[in-house]
């Protein structure tokens, strides 16, 4: 049977489809409404029709899948709180002024080295009753414990932006907090803020207590804080204590999504659940009784995890899974992945545009499509090496699925992916299994102090496995420039191979050849529109950096030191985000002429006495101790540009100055990076 033969693949791709068009189009909520009022007006004429109908037409189809597109745009307006009238931005508050402001924690967010980080739900400010979601930044205090979740606190503070990229390919923290439907930031202390007793309670709250519960048991046994993190990880879905390093460490070696609570953790505690549960199959109703259980259960579970996008699509695809079995009808996969994505995105449409999800996916549907065909070129007749061969062949066909958009979101490959998969997958079942027994014990302070030492060496173990595997840094490919162009064509790529594969005849060959046609015209493309000569004078904190582009080669030139900046990013994202080859890193340059524009740099020193030329442009580092109305005067510059190095008072005084004269001022900490084409 063809896959679009099934109608709730074709509703799920209009429903995709709907949202996409919500996101990156304004449609009025009244006006969307008023449509689909009117288009299921017309779905229930044409289903009349087509009921009394000996021949069918397409009209109910076409109907069914344009409301369909509409629910989509509906599902983005509604769950966007900024729609409404209530929602804190539609009121008139003064910028930069102190508001009393009431919130109530949503969810805790992983610290970084200055601030712990929570989404907060702002319910008032200045007494005035209001809604939305906001990120508060609250000053790390040892003294103090950290908030929880459903906590009411009052602070005084100031609503502030959150700040775009400042330099250009950098990540962009703006827009991925929007997708969240997040617009504001707050930064505070703890000082200053006011707790407020509140008897109500959330689903997240309760099992954020619950998760504080099981940490503090887990907390009176001999596991470090590296071991204990891995199992909140594993077993309960949060990563927030894991330390940069073994973060890293998990990334490099590709076993990343070992931590993120996916199908593949699902997966073993539905068997585990389903094995404990399954006496009550002998009882009257039992399979039933089952059923429900293993749902609850699994919902359960999801909620401890804290519901992110992967444990919701798999948790949502094993219920579905679970509810055919009871009911013993077939399934097909590709129904079950269509119907848990349609429930997921009706309730939740921004995860469409989650990392974490769009990985579930595409790594389910790879490995549905791809594994049968890698599986069926091998089939040991030994048991233990057609386990691993298989783990091997599952593991190759979720990297194909997922590659394309790993190399766009994180610009890496680890070679080695396959070694560290073999070896965890295998035994992932045991520790789970093991994990949920440990915690299970350590509830009823029941648990051995051998057992929680076993498993934690156990974790150990893993740990120093996956580290090793990362330092094999000539197998780790960092820094591969890939566009969202690139992931288009490679996806047309791998279609046509896997068609090619499944059937070889003349229109697949014919398919695969305009493939590869496709894909170089996406690397010719990409290199027309490659800078060829441009001048970037970047956003750095206390130091000066900037790039002149020439030939598909940047000279990087800074006044920090080359290993330094040899680890930026700032280059890095430059680099990769451009297709550029080659860095070559150099000191700064007093003047840097750019075909027939000339750019002047004015240092500390605050030297600026030519008269062979008048620069267009001149830039201020370090501060220079300068009388800019002079230095207009005297060298009548096009454009003034003062990077990050400069003092704020400096900026400040000389934004003034240019602004009183009409002089173009860039401030680099203001507008971001300053890009010269010539």
């Amino acid at each position: 049977m063809k896959l679009f033969n099934f109608a709730i693949i074709k509703l799920t791709l209009c429903l995709i489809s709907g949202i996409l068009i919500g996101y990156f189009f304004e449609w009025p909520l009244t006006c969307t409404l008023y449509i689909i009022s009117g288009l299921i007006i017309f779905l229930s004429i044409s289903f009349i029709i087509a009921k009394k109908q000996f021949l069918k037409t397409i009209w109910f189809g076409l109907f069914a899948f344009l409301t369909m597109i509409f629910i989509g745009i509906l599902a983005v307006n509604v769950h966007d709180e900024k729609n409404f009238k209530n929602h804190y931005t539609h009121f008139n508050f003064e910028n930069d002024s102190l508001k009393t402001i009431t919130f109530r924690v949503k969810e805790v967010l992983k610290s970084n080295a200055y601030y712990d980080k929570y989404i907060i739900n702002i319910l008032e400010i200045d007494d005035l009753s209001v809604r939305g979601k906001s990120l508060l930044n609250l000053q790390k205090d040892s003294s103090q414990a950290p908030l929880k979740v459903d906590d009411i606190l009052v602070t005084k503070t100031v609503l502030k932006d959150i700040a775009p990229p400042l330099n250009p390919n950098q990540f962009d923290y703006k827009k991925f907090l929007e997708k969240k439907y997040i617009y504001h930031q707050l930064f505070t202390n703890t000082s200053p803020l006011l707790k407020v007793q509140s008897e109500k309670k959330s689903f997240l709250g309760i099992a954020n207590s619950i998760r504080n519960y099981i940490n503090s048991k887990l907390k009176t046994y001999p596991f470090n804080p590296n071991e204990l993190a891995i199992i909140n990880a594993l077993l309960l879905g949060q990563q927030q204590d894991i330390s940069e390093e073994v973060y890293s460490n998990y990334t490099n070696a590709g076993a990343i999504h070992i931590l993120a609570v996916s199908g593949l953790h699902i997966g073993i505690i539905l068997l585990i659940l389903s094995f404990a549960l399954k006496p009550l199959e002998s009882f009257k109703q039992g399979k039933l009784v089952k059923t429900t259980l293993l749902i609850f259960m699994l919902w359960g579970f999801a909620i401890i995890a804290g519901l992110s996008a992967s444990v919701c699509r798999a948790v949502t695809m094993f219920s579905i899974v679970a509810i055919a079995m009871n009911l013993k009808r077939p399934t097909s996969i590709f129904n079950t992945l269509a119907i848990s994505m349609f429930i997921l995105l009706l309730i939740k449409p921004m995860f469409l545009f989650d990392v974490g999800f769009q990985l579930s996916y595409l790594a389910v549907l790879s490995i549905v499509i791809i594994d049968p065909l890698l599986y069926k070129l091998w089939k040991p007749k030994n048991k233990i090496i057609d386990f691993y061969w298989h783990t091997l062949t599952v593991t190759v066909s979720a990297q194909f699925g997922i590659l394309p958009v790993s190399l766009y979101y994180f610009h890496q490959l680890p070679g080695l992916f396959f070694v560290s998969n073999l070896v965890i997958i295998p035994v992932l079942g045991v520790i789970l299994g093991f994990g949920i027994l440990i915690i299970f014990l350590a509830l009823f302070n029941i648990l051995p102090v051998f057992l929680a030492k076993a498993y934690g060496y156990a974790i150990h173990l893993m740990n120093r496995f996956v580290g090793w595997i990362s330092h094999q840094e000539q197998f780790l490919f960092k820094d591969i420039a890939f566009s969202i162009l690139y992931v288009f064509v490679s996806y047309v790529l791998i279609f046509s191979l896997i068609y090619f594969w499944k059937q070889k005849h003349y229109k697949s060959y014919g398919i695969l050849l305009m493939s590869v046609l496709v894909i170089q015209g996406a690397f010719i493309y990409t290199k027309y529109n490659s800078p060829e000569n441009q001048f970037v004078i970047f956003h750095k904190n206390r130091f000066t950096l900037v790039g002149n582009v020439t030939d598909n080669v940047i000279h990087a030139d800074s006044n920090f030191d080359s290993l330094m900046l040899s680890k930026d990013r700032i280059i890095r994202d430059y680099v990769v985000g451009n297709h550029i080859k080659t860095i070559q890193n150099n000191t700064l340059k007093p003047i840097y002429m750019l075909n027939n524009k000339t750019l002047f740099v004015i240092d500390s020193l605050g030297i600026y006495n030519i008269k062979s030329f008048q620069p267009d442009y001149v830039l201020l580092i370090q501060s220079p101790k300068i009388n800019l109305n002079r230095l207009i005067d005297s060298i009548k510059p096009k454009y003034i540009i003062a990077d990050g190095s400069n003092y704020t008072s400096y900026l400040d005084h000389w934004e003034a100055i240019c602004k009183k004269r009409k002089l173009p001022f860039h401030q680099t900490s203001k507008k971001g990076a300053f890009i010269i084409d010539y």
